[in-house]
């Protein structure tokens, strides 16, 4: 059964969202503070781990922050706040996604199937390196390299990345890019132009005026052939 960590400071929440997941069929733990989590993730890693922001000692984001560093874990923040600048924040930290409380078991069930069909390594026939002016992507290693250099991707970053790769010189919709990246039939399309932000500032010389990834106006986002 796939694991699932749950960091989450309030014990009343902490221990619902463990038997109601254990219920949907996962194996949950939970911890109490980030840094019991990041300890409990380091002596045995769970499949997705969810976070919540207000935590004691190291918050939310910086607890988001240090299982990015040594993980490409899939991370959903699950917090009562709102505010755009939180959510972006988070996802700019490194979350994949993000549920505000209070959590339907249902939908945060089906958000994390969708972070596990993404995750799981799909046999394909020989892919070769894709070359986008200095920009390659190598699918079967799971690297991209910008002249040459490798940069460092999250999970859902070189999702993202081989997706419009795939339709290079087409633009893709944020829409289509939610369903396609994180499975999701509709959703919050900050999901997309945050993980864009985040791939422009790692795969750019100016991200401002960005040579591969751009914006269509109105319509979505493309690759660039060259």
């Amino acid at each position: 059964m796939p694991g699932v960590l749950v960091i989450e400071d309030d014990d009343r929440i902490r221990l619902s969202l463990v038997m109601a997941l254990e219920d949907e069929g996962y194996t949950a733990r939970g911890a109490a503070t980030a840094e019991e989590g990041l300890a409990a993730q380091r002596a045995q890693a769970a499949d997705t781990v969810l976070v919540d922001l207000m935590l004691p000692g190291i918050d939310g984001f910086e607890c988001i922050r240090q299982l990015r560093r040594v993980d490409d874990v899939p991370i959903v923040v699950v917090s009562a706040r709102d505010d755009t600048h939180d959510i972006v924040a988070a996802l700019e930290a490194g979350a994949d996604d993000y549920v505000v409380k209070p959590v339907a078991i249902k939908e945060l069930s089906a958000r994390l199937r969708a972070l596990r069909r993404r995750a799981r390594p799909v046999a394909v026939d020989p892919v070769p390196v894709l070359s986008f002016g200095d920009l390659q992507i190598l699918p079967e290693a799971g690297e991209v390299r910008v002249g040459g250099e490798t940069v460092a991707v999250t999970r859902t970053e070189f999702q993202l990345l081989c997706e419009l790769a795939e339709h290079a010189g087409r633009v893709l919709s944020r829409q289509q890019l939610l369903q396609r990246v994180w499975g999701y039939d509709g959703g919050d399309e900050r999901l997309v132009d945050v993980h864009i932000g985040r791939l422009r500032a790692k795969i750019e010389k100016d991200s401002g005026a960005p040579r591969h990834l751009v914006t269509v106006r109105g319509l979505g986002y493309k690759l660039l052939v060259s």
